[in-house]
């Protein structure tokens, strides 16, 4: 049973962790978006004057160096966030399981 609450302890240690975590790659990915956004939409106005056609706007936007990159970086950000969310997902699940298993020890089920 002891064994049992000491790896509830470790996994609760990580859950935090993997909170911070998942706190600070929410503003890494929210920072990417505004980024990518912003260049974005300045190339856009900077073709518009330029008198590019509207139907190519888009395109030739999406298609710079410049904004592909804060894109890519972007989709980056949002992986990790993701990554780090189901991590807490899968610490959450553990936990469980061994709270089950200490109840059922409890109760006298366990051997």
């Amino acid at each position: 049973m002891q064994d049992l609450i000491q790896e509830m302890n470790k996994i609760r240690q990580e859950l935090n962790q993997a909170i911070h975590i998942l706190k600070e790659r929410g503003g890494s990915k929210a920072k990417a978006e505004h980024d990518y956004r912003v260049a974005l939409a300045k190339e856009i106005l900077i073709q518009r004057d330029a008198g590019q056609p509207v139907t190519i706007i888009s395109d030739i936007c999406r298609g710079d160096k410049t904004i592909a990159k804060l894109k890519l970086e972007r989709d980056i950000a949002d992986v990790l966030y993701d990554t780090a969310y189901e991590k807490i997902r899968t610490l959450k699940m553990e936990l469980n399981i061994l709270d089950n298993q200490l109840r059922s020890e409890w109760k006298g089920d366990g051997n």
